[in-house]
């Protein structure tokens, strides 16, 4: 049965436990709001691509990618610690302000600054919504 592989499946979190929390330490995030952010953005598949060409565990956009200096964002280790980094960068400039910082993530910094606050796009309301249950569930470490 389906249920069964799924328990005897180690969590897809554990596969990538030791990047996540290098990154986490190089980048001071938490280690469970990246969890958060990779459950939520590609439900840990490191092959993801989303319709709009984003890509990897933490879903780069191209541009994003070669900002964080992420040569193959295919390959977890780089996706990780180029998507923490950014993560980090988002943190620092929306003050520690997670949602604000997910939302940023989400639709782009530029978006946050021009409406003060989490853009008034379902997309991105449901997005962060998400990633903050996600970051209950992986504890706040």
């Amino acid at each position: 049965s389906r249920q069964a592989k799924a328990a005897i499946r180690p969590a897809p979190s554990a596969a990538y436990e030791k990047i996540i929390e290098e990154a986490s330490g190089i980048y001071r995030v938490e280690t469970g709001l990246v969890k958060a952010v990779i459950r939520a953005e590609s439900d840990f598949n490191p092959a993801a691509v989303s319709h709009k060409g984003a890509l990897g565990l933490m879903q780069l956009m191209p541009d994003t990618a070669t900002l964080m200096q992420v040569g193959d964002p295919f390959d977890p280790v780089e996706n990780v610690l180029g998507g923490t980094r950014y993560l980090a960068q988002l943190l620092r400039r929306f003050n520690g302000d997670k949602i604000l910082a997910l939302a940023a993530y989400n639709a782009g910094p530029e978006k946050v600054e021009m409406y003060r606050g989490v853009p008034p796009y379902a997309e991105t309301k449901m997005y962060v919504r998400k990633v903050m249950e996600y970051y209950k569930v992986y504890g706040r470490k």
